[in-house]
């Protein structure tokens, strides 16, 4: 397998690969040129976003400055804001749905470490997915960790760090972020 196969299959992987490195200077590029776009100029920003996300619903509204390790591994559906300061380390697949609101700051970590130092210091990594559902609100500097699912009508309180599934129709909060009360409609 590759290093690129390895890690999106959720295994131990090379992240000095020169494949990898090669990518993530791509996305570099294309990000930091998007994040010097001007906001009156949608159509450049369409065009960037097009060739650095895997997939960009419409309309999308990523506020600059956005930061991401590779963008093809990241899925926005339709109707998709994202404000100022936003990080996606899309090491493994980052699903977004439709009508999902973040607030700034937002971090999105698919990529992670092995937690044993011996084995940590050698180098290879980790990723692990994540999927937001629909209708989700991020509130600011929440921070989502690899492997995480947040069901759909779900709203995540400002500052949370959610290391573990959410479920649908729940306002959840903390560190570690946990269930508040179900949001029934």
């Amino acid at each position: 397998m590759s290093e690129l196969e390895k890690m999106l299959a959720g295994q131990l992987y090379l992240a000095n690969d020169d494949m990898l490195v090669a990518m993530r200077a791509r996305a570099r590029a294309l990000f930091t040129h998007y994040n010097q776009t001007l906001n009156t100029d949608q159509a450049t920003r369409t065009e960037i976003l097009t060739a650095l996300l895997g997939k960009a619903g419409q309309p999308v509204d990523i506020q600059p400055p956005f930061y991401c390790d590779y963008g093809t591994h990241i899925h926005l559906g339709e109707n998709v804001f994202i404000n100022y300061n936003c990080t996606i380390l899309d090491c493994a697949s980052i699903t977004i749905g439709n009508n999902v609101f973040m607030g700034p700051n937002v971090s999105l970590y698919a990529a992670t470490h092995p937690v044993v130092a011996s084995e940590r210091i050698k180098g290879p990594e980790l990723a692990q997915p994540i999927t937001i559902g629909d209708n989700v609100w991020l509130a600011g500097n929440v921070i989502v960790c690899a492997g995480v699912t947040i069901g759909a009508n779900t709203t995540i309180g400002a500052g949370s760090v959610v290391t573990r599934d959410i479920p649908a129709n729940v306002l959840a909060a903390g560190n570690p972020c946990r269930i508040i009360r179900s949001l029934a409609d």
